[in-house]
């Protein structure tokens, strides 16, 4: 699944830090420091895969010599604690090609060249080769000063600024997720990403009435592993997939990213099944078949990947389960708090099936048929509402499953009291 993200630091010298070795470190490259007088050798740096630069029309042509650009820089800096150079680290999308990785990093460079009149050196690496492999990013080194005909000037205040840094940083979040998003499309992908937070996402998905992915984002942002801890997990991984057996955290924060990650995944496939099985019934519907027929077929059809894939399949029914009545143990009458959004969008859906209001057609969802709603709704020997019947179907095996009509219903019940009178011992035979 594509993720987002977009982080932006800068290069300080009261860190010990210098644009020289900064550029050096990210292209891979062998950089002289003029001002400290080191040599920044990076060239045996694997995981490279592009570098360029990027500079105003008007810039001087050494701003294309990666060494005299970044000692420029650092010759027009003269206090001891200035910031030299600015990154802005980049995740790409691995569900997009090599070149449209590199197309997406050049557009989003020159909106920072055009929009600030700076610098830029671009290197794109790929993933580590322990780490996760989709993991592709790119380190974009700027300088914090505008570059023109006669060399650095100006600082980039507006970036510096505490009123204007935050908006500045903010609409540059949401160029790199148009970016990404337009580059996803074209590759005929359905992933998106948001730049926005997790608050703001979720206030947006209630205001347009989306229960399912406000429920979704109602979580804590993902804890950030640090260097030390992604390190131990990374090798924890690799020694489990060597193993052959299931990787377990070896950290605290790994246990705990892990986990959410993992439930994440869970109800992203649920909603995706969910979403599968409402088409489903709605196209069965359309067919003319009858709602318990429909329900049905809109159960094996979100069940249907299980026959493809090496999975357990009472996971699913588990899973299942919890999305239809958040538990096994609660009824099926939703309530103020964890309210049942299964049932609701089923609901919606028959509200306009059947012209009626939403209580009238909760009570058919629930099996009750007109002449019940007239005032026999109470009657022991009502047919099993809808989650009954599901939770009935998942405990058999999918050979049996069969679609039955009503009237097929009403005469196994007939039997069923024939046997049992047959079965009193207190009759004469």
């Amino acid at each position: 699944m594509a993720s987002y993200h977009l982080s932006v630091k800068t290069i300080k010298r009261s860190a010990g830090r210098s644009a020289t070795a900064a550029a050096a470190y990210r292209v891979g490259e062998r950089i002289e420091c003029q001002r400290e007088g080191r040599v920044h050798d990076y060239t045996r740096k694997q995981g490279i895969e592009e570098t360029f630069i990027l500079a105003p029309k008007d810039a001087p042509d050494w701003a294309q010599d990666r060494s005299r650009l970044w000692n420029e820089v650092e010759a027009s800096e003269t206090r001891r604690n200035s910031v030299t150079a600015r990154e802005w680290e980049l995740a790409l999308p691995s569900e997009i090609s090599a070149e449209a990785r590199s197309q997406i990093t050049r557009d989003f460079a020159q909106e920072l060249v055009s929009r600030y009149g700076v610098a830029v050196d671009v290197a794109i690496h790929s993933p580590h080769r322990e780490g996760d492999q989709r993991n592709h990013h790119a380190h974009v080194l700027t300088s914090t000063r505008k570059l023109e005909p006669e060399g650095f000037t100006t600082k980039t205040r507006v970036l510096d600024s505490a009123k204007t840094g935050g908006v500045e940083i903010d609409q540059m979040r949401g160029l790199w997720a148009e970016l990404q998003n337009r580059a996803l499309e074209r590759a005929g992908e359905v992933e998106r990403v948001d730049h926005r937070s997790l608050e703001a996402q979720r206030a947006a998905a209630l205001e347009r009435g989306d229960q399912l992915s406000a429920e979704e984002l109602d979580r804590d942002p993902e804890l950030k592993l640090g260097p030390a801890a992604n390190s131990m997990e990374r090798r924890a991984k690799a020694m489990a997939e060597r193993q052959g057996r299931e990787y377990v955290p070896v950290t605290e924060r790994g246990a705990v990213v892990h986990a959410a990650r993992q439930a994440r995944a869970a109800f992203r496939e649920m909603r995706e099944r969910l979403d599968i099985a409402r088409e489903t019934y709605g196209a069965e519907r359309d067919a003319g078949q009858g709602r318990v027929s429909a329900g049905l077929a809109a159960l094996r059809a979100a069940t249907a990947k299980d026959r493809d894939r090496d999975r357990n399949p009472n996971d699913f029914r588990e899973r299942l389960a919890r999305v239809v009545d958040r538990s096994r143990d609660q009824d099926d009458t939703p309530k103020p708090e964890g309210r049942n959004y299964a049932r609701e969008r089923l609901k919606e859906i028959m509200e306009k099936d059947a012209g009626r209001d939403g209580q009238a057609a909760v009570h058919k969802l629930d099996g009750h048929s007109e002449s019940e709603l007239a005032g026999d709704t109470g009657r022991e020997d009502r047919k099993p509402s809808v989650n009954e019947r599901l939770k009935d179907v998942l405990n058999k095996p999918r050979e049996r499953l069969e679609i039955e009509d009503e009237r097929d219903q009403e005469k196994e019940q007939e039997v069923e009291k024939d046997r049992d009178i047959d079965r009193d011992p207190g009759l004469s035979h």
